[in-house]
């Protein structure tokens, strides 16, 4: 079950709080985009970023203009959106499943994603860019329904939950590995497991785009789910008392998660622990109530993935290192100290 929050703020703080954290965000940008093997200034970022949206005309040298737009500015803004998914994703999961250590890398959606994802690039199955994201698409609703399955829809409790989810992205690791090993290349192999440990290298403005339609829709879907959250957050019995169809609502949020995660693995990769991090610290400061818990894991989902995008690319002198493995380095202690306090919970 879901651990009980000790300090939420009232409805100013919580606006506060959302404010702060989009200037926060709006500051993570600027300096991702600044930082890196070649440093620019903040007012060199500004003028690049109105001159890439049209607002403005500055003198910018073309080499600097390519590396802020093409390059910095479309990878934090996709680190951003990215952030805000799998955030949004782990609020839903733990609501849904009751469950604190909910999110999709832990229950082996996200392993799910990369095998479906994998098949279709080194397979070839369904072509072109429409493939991958329903690879990524299957591959994610297959491994969720493992995970029900092996934890009984859920109800077998906590632990059962969690270990049906590690056998699941167990079992899907295995399979991308065998494909990997069986189809690929040297060149593919080393593309793709740098890929896996989860990669903003390579995106471009297009991927951008899609992913903020897609998690900008999950996002104001999920908000339409406020009260039903709340109430299955307490149990399905409360849930039903409210007159709420629980089966209904439940496949409809599970599918938008395996759909956000999907499109998200089939672009970035597996980005473990941020749907695990995120809403623990969001449900800390501001109380259960996704009315305002969701809005928020969004907004600091999206820094917390930024600024770890910033670390993989500073950290190691002349290299970038995976963002899943900075991810990884803060999100598995986090998951150490939940996993404590949720000891004896059924």
């Amino acid at each position: 079950m879901i651990s009980a929050v000790t300090q939420p703020f009232d409805r100013k703080g919580n606006a506060a709080v959302l404010l702060a954290g989009l200037a926060l965000l709006v500051v993570a940008i600027l300096c991702a985009a600044s930082l890196g093997e070649m440093p620019v200034s903040i007012s060199t970022v500004i003028k690049a970023l109105a001159n890439g949206t049209g607002a403005g005309h500055f003198a910018v040298a073309p080499i600097d203009m390519g590396v802020i737009w093409d390059y910095r500015l479309a990878r934090a803004i996709m680190a951003a959106v990215s952030g805000a998914g799998l955030a949004v994703c782990g609020t839903v999961l733990q609501a849904l499943l009751r469950n604190a250590l909910a999110e999709p890398y832990v229950l082996g959606v996200s392993a799910g994603a990369s095998t479906g994802a994998v098949a279709v690039m080194l397979l070839g199955i369904g072509g072109a860019s429409l493939g991958v994201p329903l690879g990524a698409f299957i591959g994610a609703v297959a491994a969720f329904a493992l995970v029900m399955v092996l934890s009984q829809g859920g109800a077998a409790g906590n632990v059962r939950v969690i270990l049906a989810g590690v056998a699941s992205a167990q079992l899907f690791n295995a399979l991308t590995s065998w494909l990997v090993a069986s189809s690929a290349n040297a060149e593919q192999t080393r593309g793709i497991m740098f890929w896996m440990m989860g990669s903003l290298a390579g995106v471009r403005w297009p991927d951008v785009g899609l992913a903020t339609l897609v998690v900008g829709v999950a996002l104001l879907c999920c908000l339409q789910f406020t009260r039903a959250l709340d109430g299955l957050a307490f149990g399905e019995q409360q849930a039903r008392s409210l007159g709420l169809s629980v089966g209904r609502i439940r496949a409809v949020l599970l599918l938008i998660t395996a759909l956000v995660t999907a499109a998200l693995v089939s672009q970035l990769g597996a980005i473990g622990f941020v749907g695990l991090v995120v809403p623990h610290a969001m449900r800390f400061l501001v109380g259960p109530l996704h009315g305002r818990l969701l809005p928020l894991a969004a907004v600091f989902g999206a820094n917390f993935l930024v600024w770890c995008d910033i670390v993989a690319r500073l950290i190691v002198p002349h290299q970038v290192l995976p963002i899943g493995v900075v991810t990884a380095l803060i999100g598995a202690p986090a998951f150490a100290i939940i996993l404590y306090r949720a000891r004896g919970q059924q």
